[in-house]
């Protein structure tokens, strides 16, 4: 039964139900009919027998003599076939058979217990069963001139059984039920159809066992993994999902607005178009979400969100590009100290050791200034490692990277980390040193500063390089622009937006053709 197709289920079902219907429909029907026919066979019996009773004969046989009684057998048996009466009982005052339809019967008395009343001119009706089956009689007292009761007379009427009834009406019974059931059958075929096109002519069980494998499915995959219906109400909440989203329990069927309060899933069925790579911050985790409509012959449905937990990747690879900066920054360093090694030994070649000394002195204590200075006021070692690879790194490009000696970083903004502020701070002075590869300025400069209290944290980093041009100046924070036609250009100032998007910060860029460009990002503490 579970694999017989669904079509000839429905068929078959919607066909029971009308067979059953009109069966109980008919026994209804049939029901009413012998009650109404019943009601119609007491009133013609008591008409009948008030007919009989009503005659002279029948008045002056009761009274007058054997001549007299032997004469109503004859005129009852008249009366009953005018009448069309099963039979017609007329009974003296003893209960003795004046006549009767069995004639060895007539002048015995009758012993019926239903007969008692009528002898006390009472007029009614009874059903009883017999021989030839249910019959409906009817009593009525016979009176004389001087309206004294000389005898009962009892008319029956035949009361028709349901096979007789049924024998009569069979060809109308079977034309109409002929019909109910073709067009019934007919009906539910059309329909059993209709469902199965709508189904995508899959069986139930085909449909049951696709739900399945589809929740197994979605709960096996490692992204997350939303969906919604157009009105706003969860249909897919994979097990993924509910892992990086902190929910519990069965929340199909539920507002997504109920579940998730900030989701920004239900967008897209306004938005109507796909939102690809887009980096959400997620209970300290970082999504990257592509929110997608769901459409339906060309009509939205629904939106569905596929994202993935990139907390762990993203800080893989932060620490490997710090760890690259840092090993090109000693190498650089390296660099560096090597020809400041070469000039101490040629100043101590030329016989000019006090100049050698005084040198020594003046690049340690540089070195040991900017040290200390970062130590003391940048409270994360990601930070001042970055700051120090950038200042090495302008230094061998020939870009001088002053940093504000009024800095000061303790503690990081809501929502940001120190990768993150790596990622801000290193591509925007990454930025800075692209934009004076085009500059011949010799005087090319840098300025960093970072500072907070108790209610923002200002990063301000500022060159005095060429500038962007206004007509550009809108586009520099779109993924992948850049006024640069290199590979991987395009990508910082777009990660740089993203993050402080996330965290709800405020980023302002001012800059003017030829004489640099400021970059300010502000975070609420």
């Amino acid at each position: 039964m579970k694999r017989l197709p669904i079509i000839w289920k429905i068929t078959g079902l919607i066909f029971i139900i009308v067979f059953l219907s009109l069966f109980f429909g008919g026994l209804f029907i049939v029901n009413e009919y012998l009650n109404q026919k019943e009601e119609e066979l007491k009133q013609q019996s008591i008409l009948a027998a008030r007919t009989v009773a009503a005659l002279p004969e029948v008045r002056n046989g009761l009274n007058g003599s054997l001549k007299d009684r032997q004469l109503i057998p004859s005129m009852i048996e008249r009366l009953q076939i005018i009448n069309g009466t099963e039979y017609i009982v007329v009974l003296d005052m003893d209960r003795t058979r004046l006549s009767h339809p069995v004639k060895s019967l007539i002048g015995t008395k009758s012993e019926g217990e239903d007969e008692g009343p009528a002898f006390a001119e009472h007029t009614y009706t009874s059903k009883a069963n017999g021989e030839i089956g249910t019959v409906i009689r009817a009593f009525v007292p016979v009176m004389n001139k001087e309206h004294k009761q000389v005898g009962v007379v009892i008319a029956a009427y035949k009361l028709p059984s349901l096979y007789e009834l049924l024998a009569n009406l069979k060809s109308q019974i079977f034309s109409i039920s002929f019909l109910v059931l073709l067009l019934g059958g007919l009906g539910a075929w059309l329909l059993a159809r209709h469902i199965k096109k709508q189904m995508f002519h899959l069986e139930p069980f085909e449909i049951a066992k696709m739900l399945v494998e589809r929740t197994e499915t979605f709960n096996a995959m490692h992204e997350g993994v939303i969906a919604i219906d157009k009105n706003e109400r969860i249909t897919i909440f994979n097990d993924r999902a509910k892992q990086m989203m902190g929910i519990e329990g069965d929340v199909i069927g539920k507002p997504i607005r109920d579940v998730i309060s900030d989701t920004r899933l239900p967008e897209i069925l306004v938005i109507d178009r796909p939102i690809y790579n887009k980096e959400l911050q997620v209970r300290n985790l970082s999504i990257l979400s592509n929110r997608i409509p769901i459409r339906v012959n060309n009509e939205t449905v629904g939106a569905v969100a596929i994202f993935q937990d990139r907390t762990e990747i993203k800080k893989l690879a932060e620490e490997l590009t710090g760890v690259k900066a840092f090993v090109h920054a000693l190498r650089v360093q390296n660099h560096e100290h090597m020809n400041k090694l070469h000039t101490i030994a040629g100043l101590i070649q030329l016989g000019h050791k006090e100049k050698a000394l005084e040198y020594v002195f003046k690049i340690t204590e540089e070195q040991e200034e900017l040290t200390n200075f970062l130590t003391e006021h940048i409270k994360d070692e990601s930070i001042s490692g970055l700051l120090l690879s950038k200042i090495s790194r302008g230094k061998e490009l020939g870009i001088k990277v002053v940093i504000d000696r009024n800095s000061h970083l303790e503690r990081f903004p809501k929502n940001i980390d120190h990768n993150d502020l790596v990622i801000i701070i290193g591509n925007l002075i990454e930025n800075a040193f692209d934009a004076f590869q085009e500059s011949t300025d010799p005087d090319k400069e840098i300025f960093v500063s970072i500072d907070q209290n108790k209610e923002i944290c200002t990063i301000l980093v500022e060159d005095n390089g060429p500038g962007i041009d206004d007509s550009v100046l809108p586009n520099i924070f779109e993924k992948g622009f850049s006024t640069k036609n290199k590979q991987n250009h395009g990508i910082g100032l777009y990660l740089v937006k993203q993050i402080v998007d996330r965290a709800n910060g405020h980023i302002q860029v001012e800059s003017q053709k030829g004489m640099g460009t400021t970059f300010i990002i502000t975070f609420d503490m």
